[in-house]
């Protein structure tokens, strides 16, 4: 959960030019932190969130949303994740099987 909301914060603070520093001083807080939050090692505040969403003139929702995201869309968007990766490419080699094995007992039985 970290890691994705710092991967969000780190999109938008780049869409906006902003370095860590500018930021980190404008919330009060040293870089080395606030790289720490966008690397998703550091939790993040409430409080944190909504001075970072109002720096970068966003709402805590615009941050947040990419938490509802499915996990999957993201793979299949591009994102490679090793584990997931495998899972889907067996269920399509399955479905995929599961086809031609439908179409060849189709035209067996004409």
């Amino acid at each position: 959960m970290n890691g994705l909301l710092g991967g969000r914060i780190r999109t938008l603070r780049s869409a906006k030019h902003f370095t860590q520093e500018q930021i980190a001083d404008r919330i009060g807080i040293s870089r080395q932190k606030y790289a720490r939050i966008e690397n998703g090692t550091n939790t993040i505040t409430l409080e944190l969130l909504a001075q970072i969403a109002d720096i970068l003139e966003v709402t805590v929702a615009d941050i947040t949303k990419v938490l509802d995201e499915e996990p999957a869309v993201a793979y299949r968007a591009g994102a490679e994740n090793g584990s997931a990766k495998k899972i889907f490419d067996m269920l399509d080699l399955f479905y995929a099987n599961k086809h031609l094995y439908a179409k060849l007992q189709q035209n067996d039985s004409i």
